[in-house]
């Protein structure tokens, strides 16, 4: 991997770590989903008045990924509801790497070298190991998993779909646009009515919608340049980050053995570096 996509990579993977704090943090988080998919419709929307739009042929793959996104929030804050961000956020980010790597071999052709297969193991172990701790909400384990599946096939489809739009920051807009709107319409539509928030939340929930559609436009972009696999296992350093800011704001732990599986994911990320 270059140095530039390496750079951006990692930067999306500290803001996605924060997105997620904002979400974990809120009183109510399906209602904090709603916030941040206006803030993300918002920036598609204003992105899609100065660009073209993406090539016909990735629009599909952008459809079928808004469609895997809504499932994607919905089990996210499920996956919220059960556990701590420390735990929950490793278990479903370390699930998707070797997911990811094992579809795009699959569907895109993709082949990783010993080094590249390395650093995913790394990276995958050290954010299982976050997880799998005394103490461990077995209740979380089930629908963090399946936050994990939804990681791993929206970030195949999209690994696709942008490199047929010819612009992954116009394919990042149509995508995003096609899931989120959709999702504050059914938040309001199960709750009856607006929730209540007040307006730090609301700031806070449309600041973390902008973060987060950043974080992943970047991802994307990168994909358009590198194998899926090997950005999808270096994204995943976001774990790092999510631990100290779960310690930080969030007054969760941050154990000997957390700081241990810390450098055995940055390790792996070193590994998908020097596999490039």
């Amino acid at each position: 991997m270059s140095a530039p996509v390496i750079a951006a990579v990692l930067c999306a993977a500290a803001l996605h770590a924060g997105w997620n704090a904002v979400l974990r943090g809120g009183l109510d988080r399906l209602w904090a989903s709603a916030l941040m998919c206006l803030g993300m419709a918002a920036a598609s929307a204003v992105a899609l008045l100065v660009l073209p739009l993406p090539a016909p042929a990735s629009w599909p793959y952008a459809a079928a990924s808004g469609g895997l996104h809504l499932g994607y929030m919905f089990a996210l804050t499920a996956t919220y509801r059960a556990g701590e961000l420390g735990e929950t956020y490793a278990i479903a980010r370390g699930a998707s790497p070797v997911l990811v790597a094992l579809a795009a071999a699959g569907v895109a052709g993709e082949r990783l070298g010993p080094t590249a297969c390395l650093g995913i193991g790394l990276v995958s172990a050290g954010i299982l190991s976050l997880a799998l701790r005394t103490g461990f909400h077995l209740k979380a384990l089930p629908v963090a998993i399946l936050t994990g599946i939804f990681i791993a096939a929206y970030t195949v489809v999209d690994g696709i779909g942008v490199r047929l739009a010819g612009d992954a920051i116009a394919y990042t807009a149509a995508m995003s646009l096609s899931w989120c709107l959709v999702l504050p319409l059914l938040v309001v539509a199960w709750s009856r009515g607006i929730p209540r928030a007040t307006m730090s939340q609301t700031l806070w929930g449309l600041g973390g919608g902008f973060a987060a559609i950043l974080a992943y436009g970047i991802v994307i972009w990168a994909m358009q340049h590198d194998a899926m696999g090997a950005v999808s296992a270096l994204r995943e350093t976001s774990v790092v980050f999510a631990a100290v800011i779960a310690r930080l704001f969030l007054g969760e732990e941050l154990t000997a053995r957390r700081l241990a599986s810390c450098c055995a994911i940055t390790l792996g990320a070193a590994c998908l570096a020097l596999s490039g």
